[in-house]
């Protein structure tokens, strides 16, 4: 039996934060690829914890918590045990929502099986498809500390919600790129690069720019540059000035695809 291997002799650089780079690696290494990584989040927890710590103590209060990411699910639920409780074990009333297919895996993996997980991998998709008017429910939204999108609360605001964002983790740039991934690109060997958030794609850039000038985007001239979905390509556009292929699905799937795609 033959394997297809679309991605033999081509090497592929991934820029999501490191913790979460195996399963892409994975992935892209299993269509042939050489894999480097330009983990361009560094995770970790926001700058309080208060205003996430009281907005759990009070999950009874609340109608809906509503998951944009893994990284939000992954941190709610460790300051939930620090208290004596999970998510699975959360109030009845409270009916969790979980935007992309990693999201709601992440929850699947707590044993929590979110009531809804809109068809499209992206935070409008939820608006459009939410199962129920938002008018008057208390709904929770962990997020990012900084730099993420505020369309979600802002829509379910407008339709008559009752929206509190918190921190609960902020995701920062890393001080510099990887030694071999460096290389690999003053050497022209780079075939693609693929982008997971728009995060990922703004602070590539700025590693690119610190590590090789004003001219750094004569260094991925030759480079495919891979989008995840619509806000990634709009960031790669917005600081690499064009964008070779765009995920369909948004997923590490359709990544994968959008990278194979893009090399024929």
């Amino acid at each position: 039996m033959t394997v297809s291997m679309p991605l033999n002799n081509r090497t592929v650089v991934i820029t999501r934060a490191q913790e979460q780079q195996s399963e892409a690696r994975q992935l892209f290494e299993t269509l042939g690829a050489r894999v480097l990584d330009l983990p361009a989040l560094v995770i970790g927890p926001p700058d309080q914890w208060g205003p996430l710590d009281e907005a759990l103590a009070d999950l009874d209060n609340f109608h809906w918590l509503v998951f944009s990411s893994s990284n939000g699910v992954r941190f709610v639920e460790q300051r939930l045990q620090k208290i004596g409780l999970t998510l699975a074990c959360r109030p009845k009333s409270l009916k969790i929502a979980a935007v992309g297919r990693k999201t709601a895996t992440s929850l699947q993996n707590i044993e929590v099986i979110p009531d809804f997980v809109p068809p499209n991998f992206v935070a409008d998709s939820l608006i459009e498809h939410f199962p129920v008017s938002a008018w008057g429910l208390r709904m929770l939204f962990p997020r990012v500390q900084s730099g993420g999108r505020t369309i979600l609360a802002e829509a379910f605001g407008k339709a008559g919600g009752r929206v509190v964002e918190v921190a609960a983790y902020e995701s920062c740039c890393p001080e510099q790129m990887p030694a071999d991934t460096t290389q690999a690109l003053i050497n022209l060997e780079v075939d693609a690069i693929t982008f997971t958030s728009a995060k990922t794609a703004t602070n590539t850039a700025k590693l690119m720019l610190q590590r090789f000038g004003n001219d750094w985007l004569q260094q991925v001239r030759e480079v495919k540059l891979i989008s995840i979905g619509p806000q990634t390509s709009i960031s790669c556009k917005k600081h690499f000035e064009r964008v070779d292929q765009q995920a369909d699905p948004h997923d590490l799937q359709g990544l994968a695809n959008a990278c194979v795609l893009s090399m024929n």
